[in-house]
């Protein structure tokens, strides 16, 4: 009987230190190789949407009794990047001054991996004199857009229609359009969608707060 309340408990530790890690499948540029690692969720970062909603900027919900739903943030969508390492480029100017940057400039080398920063859709694979090569990803319910650009390559076998999980790896930080040779960097851009937009429309939200991990959009 003791041997069994020992193994009881050995599982409940195993159990809740699953819980509070979100597995990241990421393919390493160089070898092709699936990577695996746990990277642990920070209670501290969730966010509350408004009550009755159901946000799915993230694909992560819990239930607490002082809010409807608890949301945890987007993650970052390039790997070794720290939340703390990026900076809020929202509306800085572009192209001396004739238009305002929609979207949040991640550094990185060329050739890391950039991961599904929320769960969706592949909608759209394009290559495009600004954003080179780009990646939109549309959330399950359709609300969400998320964009990657300037990237190097996709990742082996991404392909439109697919489902991606959060974590999962679409492609590779790169320099392409008009990134800059060298400017090596994800620009990711977040739009707000109605159900019958297509992949080009919505209204860009600024994905800086999701990112640091301050609040959600929506």
């Amino acid at each position: 009987m003791r041997s069994i309340a020992i193994t009881g408990l050995l599982l409940a530790a195993v159990a809740a230190a699953f819980a509070s890690t979100v597995k990241l499948h990421v393919v390493a540029p160089a070898s092709g190789h699936l990577v695996s690692a746990a990277v642990p969720v920070d209670a501290s970062l969730h966010a509350s949407s408004p009550s009755g909603s159901v946000d799915p900027i993230a694909n992560f919900f819990t239930r607490r009794p002082s809010a409807p739903f608890v949301i945890t943030p987007l993650i970052m969508p390039v790997v070794g990047v720290a939340r703390t390492e990026i900076a809020d480029s929202w509306g800085d100017p572009r192209d001396n001054g004739q238009r305002a940057h929609h979207g949040t400039d991640i550094i990185a080398p060329a050739g890391m991996p950039v991961v599904a920063a929320a769960a969706g859709v592949v909608e759209k694979l394009s290559v495009s004199a600004a954003g080179g090569t780009t990646i939109y990803i549309r959330s399950p319910d359709r609300r969400w857009s998320y964009y990657y650009a300037h990237l190097a390559n996709y990742a082996p076998g991404l392909h439109e229609g697919q489902l991606v999980e959060t974590g999962e790896m679409i492609g590779f930080v790169g320099d392409t359009g008009n990134a800059g040779l060298g400017n090596y960097h994800l620009h990711f851009g977040l739009s707000q969608m109605r159900t019958a937009d297509g992949w080009w429309q919505g209204t860009p939200i600024d994905p800086y707060p999701s990112l640091a991990g301050k609040t959600g959009p929506g």
